[in-house]
């Protein structure tokens, strides 16, 4: 594994294990950065990963991939929100939100966030 992304500030403990698996690059949030443990800056300094900084607004979708491909697709058919919330069975605000949202890079897999 050479990058691994955390969207929330890792611990000590994670970072050992990155460390373990070969990371060498850490992808963070300027938010999640600025909240990291003292040892933890620490161990990363000591152990030569390079930290890059993001900025990924917004919460991430909590739909499945297909699902959102479905309204994706049926939006570039040229069908309308009220056909699109027809076929679905997703309320016609979401079908909108969706689709103004489709650049998102993350969504919400279960209980894990998933970027693509």
């Amino acid at each position: 594994m050479d990058k691994i992304h955390f969207s929330r500030p890792p611990t000590l403990k994670e970072i050992e294990t990155a460390l373990k698996q070969g990371t060498r690059e850490i992808y963070i949030s300027q938010s999640s950065s600025e909240r990291m443990s003292k040892r933890t800056q620490k161990k990363i300094k000591e152990s030569g990963i390079t930290i890059n900084i993001e900025k990924v607004a917004g919460r991430p979708i909590n739909m499945s991939l297909q699902k959102i491909l479905e309204i994706v697709e049926l939006h570039k058919d040229h069908r309308t929100y009220r056909e699109i919330e027809q076929i679905t069975g997703i309320p016609k605000s979401t079908v909108h939100y969706i689709i103004k949202y489709a650049q998102r890079q993350k969504i919400k897999k279960g209980k894990k966030i998933v970027y693509l």
